[in-house]
């Protein structure tokens, strides 16, 4: 069956003749072949990334998109959903610090979503923690979590930026606050379990530090305790006992303390030794003041 012909069979909307010119010249917006790579990238469609400084002039296209999620315009809580969509670019592209200011401008939109500024002050802990920020990171944990204190990866950040702070008890304890509303989770169970064992490590190491330093401090009060220490007065031959807490400076400074070219000169005992008893027999003997 054949179907009548109608007069404008040709398309309505002109893409038959649109199409024809494609065969008699040569488009004229064609990436160039020798450079199409580079040209296909200036396309924020397809950009594998974005510049660190948008130019206008080279990226009017990027420029645009850039200007409309700044939009100030637009409800807050759009531009700061806007903000966190870039800041999550940036974080992808490992470009931590342009993260940082994304999610800053916004957390400084104020917007009433609460939960929504849980993320951006847990995106932005996650950057600062890349960046080795862990205060800053911690801090924004915090803050994360004082807005929605069942939100497990700001739970996780904060006893993570805790365990590389080397506060072991303080992950500890954001791990069991994590676990009364997350008990299963698997990678709390495992951080806690690593805060745990460091802490115990750290526990370990501190006693024997501490016993270590009451031993060093014993053996010194005991070397202390059997030293006995003299300067001579060489004129009236009579002998001064220094006692071992005094300041140097006010020993050379004594009246009766005499200093040969330059050098002070001691004289050091073991107090109940036979040669101390020997040496100090018919001395006179002061007790310097």
């Amino acid at each position: 069956m054949a179907f009548p012909a109608h007069q404008g069979d040709d398309s309505d909307d002109g893409m038959d003749e649109f199409m024809d010119k494609f065969t008699e010249q040569k488009y004229k917006n064609a990436f160039n072949e020798n450079n199409w790579e580079e040209e296909f990238d200036k396309v924020p469609m397809f950009m594998k990334k974005a510049p660190e400084e948008i130019d206008p002039a080279t990226h009017p296209d990027l420029a645009c998109l850039q200007s409309i999620i700044h939009d100030d315009d637009r409800p807050l809580e759009e531009q700061a959903k806007s903000l966190k969509d870039e800041g999550n670019e940036y974080f992808k592209e490992k470009n931590y610090k342009r993260a940082v200011v994304s999610y800053t401008e916004g957390l400084k939109k104020n917007c009433a979503d609460t939960a929504l500024n849980a993320i951006l002050y847990t995106n932005r802990a996650a950057a600062h923690f890349h960046l080795g920020n862990m205060r800053s990171a911690l801090n924004d944990a915090v803050a994360a979590k004082k807005i929605k204190p069942d939100h497990l990866k700001a739970i996780l950040r904060g006893a993570q930026c805790c365990m590389e702070l080397h506060n072991y008890a303080d992950a500890v304890q954001w791990c069991d606050e994590g676990l009364k509303v997350h008990p299963t989770d698997k990678k709390l169970l495992d951080l806690r379990a690593a805060a745990d064992k460091q802490k115990r490590a750290a526990e370990r190491d501190a006693r024997k530090a501490k016993a270590k330093e009451k031993k060093k401090r014993s053996e010194k009060e005991a070397l202390l305790a059997a030293i006995k220490l003299f300067f001579e007065d060489h004129e009236k031959e009579h002998l001064y006992q220094v006692d071992l807490e005094t300041l140097l400076l006010k020993v050379l400074q004594h009246q009766r303390c005499f200093i040969k070219s330059g050098t002070p000169s001691f004289i050091i005992m073991v107090k109940g030794s036979e040669f101390s008893k020997q040496f100090l027999s018919g001395k006179k003997v002061h007790r310097m003041k």
